[in-house]
């Protein structure tokens, strides 16, 4: 198994919620309506803080006087939570994903693509959903995770052995296994041009925008004879924090189909080409420049390169925004087992989360590669699995994490950004 998108709960990112997520119901919605309603009149403070946070306040609802507050006011507070602009608008939502999830009980879904249709994902986390919502065509995985590991830019044969042997080392595969898997999957991209229709799936964090951008470069160069097109998905009504794809129902797949797809332009694919190399750079200027510039014709690639970039040494302290928050939550929560710093840093901590559980671990192991270490970890139990061994920080890491001792001077391995090396004090 490699680092990618097999599984949410395996090998990247969990899903929070069940597997299908993102489903609204009505009565449900309703019936927090009324309690919002019951509150305000009550004048609960916490009720009459969420009133006054939906932004773009209608005219019925810009007072909190118990006596002037209909339900209409605290359905409509709802729906802004629910990420809609009205009551309507979310109930036309709710009444579109139940008509979708009919259809497919009963077999008798529209035409979405055709057998001719290749859908490429970096993982196959919703392959079964797009399945079961009855879109007909291929599936391609690609998930080489570029958001991890050295990404030098080296001709393809040769950037191929390099991300299969750090993978291999990474996360702990057999190197051959890890070579033919990548053999495979890059050489599978040379197919995009037998196909129709290609749909590239992506979702708006750094494991899946690092892959687009990728993708893109790569399309630009091979420019395959096809029908191409994009859906880059940020947010989801009714999903409170998204992590990715892989949280959504066969119906909410669809909904993406209908309201994210774009098809793939020059523009997308220059955009995208130059946010590779600057990924690819061994000096961190272009990256630092690119995240400056205009937000472009990918609308979640700017964002996801800024979460990249912040894995760069803090000056202070020496540590990456991944380290940084890992010692933050052992210092918060510890002693806490590996997989629990992981829940908080999915579910919490990480303002764009992009790791998988794998991902993460090697990431634990890479922070002890140092001197003094920054935080214990309990000893290796062969009936034990990795996540379940208890993290807890020492003086150093605390002085570490409060910027008294840089992790720099400390650090003895090597880890990458992209094309950016970070040596350690054996290796300056």
């Amino acid at each position: 198994m490699s680092a990618s998108r097999t599984s949410k709960s395996k090998s990247t990112k969990p899903t929070p919620n069940p597997i299908f997520d993102g489903r609204l119901n009505l009565e449900q919605q309703r019936k927090r309506a009324k309690d919002l309603l019951r509150a305000l009149q009550a004048g609960d403070l916490d009720a009459q803080s969420r009133f006054k946070q939906a932004k773009h306040t209608p005219a019925a609802a810009t007072t909190t006087d118990a006596l002037n507050i209909k339900l209409a006011d605290a359905q409509w507070v709802i729906a802004r939570e629910n990420g809609f602009a009205s009551w309507p608008k979310m109930k036309a939502h709710i009444d579109q994903i139940a008509e979708r999830n009919r259809q497919i009980k009963n077999g008798t879904l529209a035409t979405l693509d055709t057998d001719k249709t290749l859908h490429l994902r970096c993982g196959s986390d919703i392959r079964h959903g797009l399945q079961i919502a009855g879109f007909k065509g291929a599936f391609l995985e690609f998930a080489d995770p570029f958001c991890q590991g050295p990404v030098p830019d080296l001709p393809l044969d040769q950037f191929v052995q390099t991300r299969a042997d750090f993978i291999a080392d990474a996360y702990h595969i057999v190197p051959k296994d890890a070579l033919a898997r990548a053999k495979r999957e890059y050489g599978a991209l040379a197919t995009l041009g037998e196909y129709d229709h290609v749909v590239l799936w992506f979702e708006h964090d750094s494991y899946d925008q690092l892959i687009l951008a990728f993708l893109m470069d790569f399309i630009k160069t091979t420019r395959p004879n096809t029908w191409l097109e994009v859906i880059s998905v940020g947010t989801v009504p009714g999903v409170e924090r998204f992590i990715g794809l892989g949280q959504l129902s066969p119906e909410l797949l669809i909904w993406c189909w209908e309201n994210h797809r774009a098809p793939v332009t020059d523009a997308m694919l220059t955009f995208g080409s130059k946010a590779w190399q600057a990924v690819r750079s061994p000096t961190p200027d272009l990256l630092t420049d690119f995240i400056t510039s205009d937000p472009g014709p990918l609308p979640h690639m700017i964002t996801a390169l800024k979460r990249h970039h912040a894995e760069l040494p803090d000056p202070k302290t020496g540590l990456g925004l991944t380290q940084s928050l890992t010692l933050r939550i052992i210092a918060d929560h510890g002693p806490l087992t590996v997989g629990k710093a992981f829940g908080h840093l999915m579910r919490t901590y990480d303002p764009l989360p992009y790791l998988g559980d794998l991902m993460f671990w090697a990431d634990v192991q890479r922070m002890m590669e140092c001197i003094d270490p920054v935080f214990t970890i309990t000893p290796d139990d062969t009936n034990q699995n990795w996540a379940e061994r208890t993290l807890a920080l020492t003086d150093t890491g605390h002085r570490t994490l409060a910027g008294q001792h840089n992790y720099l001077n400390n650090f003895t391995g090597t880890r990458w950004v992209g094309g950016v090396a970070i040596n350690g004090r054996k290796q300056a």
